[in-house]
């Protein structure tokens, strides 16, 4: 599966760290152990990626899903991709960490990795 979604909108590239919300993103991912920046919500995704990726962050095991909905608050998403320098949603976050998108964490979770990053604390 390719993961071709990206913002609808075209935006200057930012330089990493360079975009005054970095710090509200920072503080996001670091609310709960995992982070899943995300069109729409757990309960409603508003695309296909975003609810393969919870679906596999469920299947590993996550048990405190923090989401946060990219479409309600676009100068988010532009920090949020500012910050890891990926331009495409949803984006992944375990113990502050940085994981990657729905293709990353669906091979993560078919080779195991995704529930001992989850187990581990």
């Amino acid at each position: 599966m390719s993961q071709t979604q990206s913002h609808p909108q075209s935006h200057p590239q930012s330089h990493p760290q360079s975009h005054p919300l970095i710090p509200k993103v920072q503080e996001k991912v670091k609310s709960a152990p995992v982070v899943i920046f995300m069109k729409g919500t757990p309960d409603f995704p508003q695309c296909g990626f975003s609810a393969r990726a919870v679906q596999v962050l469920r299947a590993a095991g996550a048990r405190q899903l923090e989401a946060v909905d990219v479409l309600s608050d676009d100068p988010l998403w532009d920090a949020l991709e500012a910050m890891t320098q990926w331009p495409t949603v949803p984006q992944v976050f375990i113990n502050g960490q940085f994981v990657g998108g729905c293709d990353i964490v669906s091979e993560m979770f078919e080779r195991g990795e995704l529930q001992e990053l989850l187990k581990s604390k």
